[in-house]
């Protein structure tokens, strides 16, 4: 695991001193993704630097490597599962190799396969090759976007690297993209391909890149995700996902120090973390929750673990140390995102790096296997489907004239809008009328040209499949893998997801809807193939997740927080101050729940406090992070 940058440059030329020493300032802001090891490669087209966390032991195998005389010059990011078997394929096919890592099986498999090799790989990567001899810059992200890479083009030449901010540093020339704060306050995060910052993009997951020095950067669709139902017996189905998720959690848990595991009061951390120990019993688990009712499953966690006969580690966040390291969270985090569990899921990993350097998490089972009760939604509005489209019109117009807060209201409103005029996803902030309100000059193009092109490739997909399809392009990539890799790499900290496999999506991506959300539940195929293996308490549990108590904290403990920052903040360019106060004071009063959208709005301001106004310096937030720890033993 480790975190790099990248230059190609337009014409052949060595770099300056001061231009080198610049470089190496941006690789140490890579520190905390790579602690153990630096490497820093130059030549006249390309430089690039490394920064390396150790999780097998190799011998020769650092980074930048150069592969076949020199040929080729490689950074990785990530883990490939399947590299002992792509080995020794390879080596049946006249290859040899002089290092035991996986960056090594990447080289050798691009000059057998070409770009064809990115297909190959199963596992979480982000790749930058310089092939020497055909003076050609090659790259890709593995294909769900666990691990990331940003690019931005230069005058003097396209800069690559695993965060944002080593391609900002020192540069105060970029402006605010209006059109990813648009998409911003829709989503809650900044959508695949952009950024907050107007001149850098994200290479999108399941691509790969082809670039000449001083020609465009070509992008190729490698993996197409989709759903294509299969009809066969429940039972057989409970069989498949019980072996792939079997052979998924051995593969990932391929290392040479500790592997631990994210527990919940969920199937889907409940399933890895009975899995993974039956392969290591020694499996130490680690939980996070609020002291307030209802916002903590860390009983819950603690009673699976006990019933597992795993270790648990738990920890209690109160609402001032959430909002002290707010502003750690969000310079890690790069561009802002309002998703609330993003902050304990900092303080578990925080946790969970005291014991282990790699810890498995449930990430993408909702995705795959249908766990969002929004997938339900299809059958409470099936009758809609069945109205005249002229009946269906009236109360559309009906919904629209009725006040806010009104029952029904939204229910008519969902009913009576085609799916993909109101889905972008899990979750949804403001409306388009409502960013009226709140931007200023507001002309960016609605939320729904984020999807528009997802719907268009998928009119034949029932409605369920359309949703998950939506998920995995948005939600998934923006949302909950962005937090997953900058919250465990914030700490040092290796996370691998065993769900979001490929050998397991093929399986998920052939069960038919009616099996997902079949007896009133959601993934319902998953629940009977985790019966037997974790405790009875977890099967029929509601989802939660990492619930976090800010609608009461707005109200109470974090409101003269939130004034002050809406006040300080010098997004006034940006936003209608007064409508996000009246916001904040119609939701303290109780008469509406506007919690989220405050949320949303506040993050943004303290990114921009951190990335634009520059109230917090880089050294600060980087500091080592020394509060006390409440560690509670099982």
């Amino acid at each position: 695991m480790c975190g790099f940058i990248g230059v190609l440059r337009n014409v052949p030329r060595h770099m300056t001193d001061e231009e080198r020493l610049l470089f190496r300032k941006k690789n140490d802001l890579l520190t905390h993704r790579g602690p153990d090891e630096e490497g820093i490669f130059h030549n006249d087209y390309i430089s690039f630097g490394f920064r390396r966390l150790s999780i097998i032991d190799i011998e020769n195998g650092q980074q930048p490597l150069s592969y076949e005389n020199e040929r080729y010059s490689l950074v990785f990011n990530g883990e490939i599962y399947n590299y002992i078997e792509l080995k020794a394929e390879l080596q049946g096919e006249g290859y040899t190799f002089t290092t035991d890592s996986d960056t090594e099986v990447i080289a050798a498999l691009f000059e057998a396969k070409r770009e064809d090799a990115f297909r190959r790989l199963r596992g979480m990567f982000a790749i930058l090759l310089w092939d020497k001899q055909e003076e050609t810059m090659y790259g890709a992200r593995d294909p769900f976007g666990i691990k990331p890479m940003y690019y931005t083009v230069e005058e003097e030449g396209t800069y690559f690297a695993s965060e944002k901010k080593c391609l900002t540093l020192e540069d105060d020339s970029s402006e605010v993209d209006k059109e990813a704060l648009s998409h911003y306050l829709s989503f809650q995060y900044v959508p695949e391909p952009w950024t907050m910052t107007d001149s850098i993009r994200k290479v999108p997951a399941g691509h790969y890149f082809i670039q000449k020095p001083g020609g465009t950067v070509t992008f190729t669709q490698y993996w197409h995700p989709g759903f294509t139902p299969v009809i066969m017996e429940q039972s057989k189905w409970v069989h498949r996902v019980r072996d792939v998720m079997y052979d998924s959690v051995e593969k990932h848990m391929r290392s040479d120090v500790e592997v631990g595991s994210f527990l919940s009061g969920g199937i889907d951390s409940s399933l890895i973390v009975a899995m993974a120990r039956d392969i290591h019993p020694g499996l130490r688990t680690f939980s996070v929750g609020f002291e307030r009712e209802g916002y903590s499953e860390v009983d819950v966690a603690r009673e699976t673990a006990e019933k597992l006969g795993v270790e648990n580690h738990s920890y209690m966040i109160s609402p001032e140390e959430y909002v002290r390291k707010l502003p750690k969270i969000m310079y890690h985090m790069d561009d802002p995102l309002a998703d609330p569990a993003c902050v304990p899921l900092y303080f578990v990993a925080r946790e969970a790096r005291r014991h282990s350097t790699v810890v498995l998490s449930g990430e993408g089972a909702d995705e795959l296997f249908g766990g969002y009760n929004i997938y339900r939604e299809p059958q409470s509005l099936k009758a809609f489907t069945k109205m005249p489209g002229a009946v269906n019109h009236w109360l559309n117009r009906v919904a629209s004239i009725m006040p806010e807060g009104v029952k029904g209201k939204s229910f008519l409103e969902r009913g009576t809008t085609p799916l993909r005029d109101r889905y972008i996803g899990n979750a949804k902030m403001f409306e388009e009328k409502e960013k009226q309100e709140l931007l200023r000059n507001h002309a960016a193009p609605p939320y729904q040209k984020v999807t528009e092109n997802l719907f268009d490739a998928m009119e034949d997909y029932d409605y369920v499949h359309q949703m998950q399809n939506v998920d995995i392009h948005t939600w998934l990539r923006g949302d909950i893998l962005l937090k997953a890799d900058r919250m465990t790499m914030a700490h040092s900290l290796e996370l691998r997801v065993p769900f979001l496999d490929k050998e397991v999506y093929d399986v998920a991506k052939h069960i038919p809807a009616d099996l997902k959300i079949a007896n009133g539940t959601t993934k319902h195929i998953l629940r009977e193939a985790a019966e037997g293996i974790v405790p009875e308490h977890v099967l029929g549990r509601k989802k939660l997740g990492f619930p976090v108590p800010i609608r009461e904290w707005l109200k109470n403990e974090m409101y003269e927080w939130a004034r002050t920052l809406i006040s300080e903040s010098e997004t006034g360019r940006y936003f209608h101050k007064e409508y996000v106060l009246n916001l904040l004071e119609t939701h303290r009063s109780g008469k509406h729940d506007y919690s989220r959208k405050i949320w949303t709005v506040l993050m943004f301001m303290l990114w921009h406090q951190i990335f634009v106004e520059k109230r917090y310096s880089f050294e600060e937030l980087i500091s080592e992070d020394k509060t006390a720890s409440k560690l509670t033993l099982v």
